[in-house]
């Protein structure tokens, strides 16, 4: 006896899987660009027996690998759990603002104001544009302090751990490199 399959419990596919496919094609080249710059990165083995150019390699064959599968997913069907999308239907450009004015300041006040300084700075601008993206209360003095304080205890300790513990030469505000 045959029985009649129903389709309305299987996920819908894509009308097209050019965009997926494309997004396989980027991740891959991505690789393998990684790939053809890792090899002018020296083999010399450091401390632990690897050399620099190992973490490339590592991330360059990653990425390679995820491409070749994602171009093999879209091509033999689509995302078969793709789920509906997510967000409004269009862009909200105010926040996209307030992100790229937090990243751009940070870029040109950082040999001027210091790494903490310029990265609390990018914090703040940040999240600000990230809670009015997503309808949050965002305008409040406490708001700002809140998030001003918070990027501040973010970027000090990372700073800290870069110049001090890591010898890595971040620029700073006072010569005695504690801010």
């Amino acid at each position: 006896m045959m029985t009649s399959h129903s389709f309305s419990d299987q996920p819908e596919k894509p009308t097209s899987v050019l965009p997926q496919t494309l997004v396989g094609v980027g991740v891959l080249l991505t690789g393998l660009a990684l790939a053809f710059g890792a090899i002018g990165i020296s083999s010399t083995a450091g401390y632990g027996g690897v050399g620099p150019n190992f973490l490339p390699w590592l991330v360059s064959a990653g990425l390679t690998v995820c491409g070749i599968f994602i171009i093999r997913e879209a091509r033999t069907g689509g995302y078969r759990e793709l789920g509906a999308p997510s967000g409004a239907a269009r862009g909200y450009w105010p926040g996209f603002v307030w992100v790229s004015a937090g990243l751009l300041l940070n870029a040109v006040l950082i040999t001027t104001i210091g790494f903490i300084f310029s990265c609390a700075l990018c914090y703040l601008l940040a999240v600000q544009g990230l809670r009015r993206a997503g309808g949050q209360p965002a305008g409040s003095v406490r708001v700002w302090v809140t998030d001003i304080v918070s990027g501040l205890v973010i970027s000090a300790p990372v700073y800290w751990m870069f110049t001090k513990f890591l010898a890595i030469n971040l620029p700073g505000l006072t010569a005695s490199g504690w801010i």
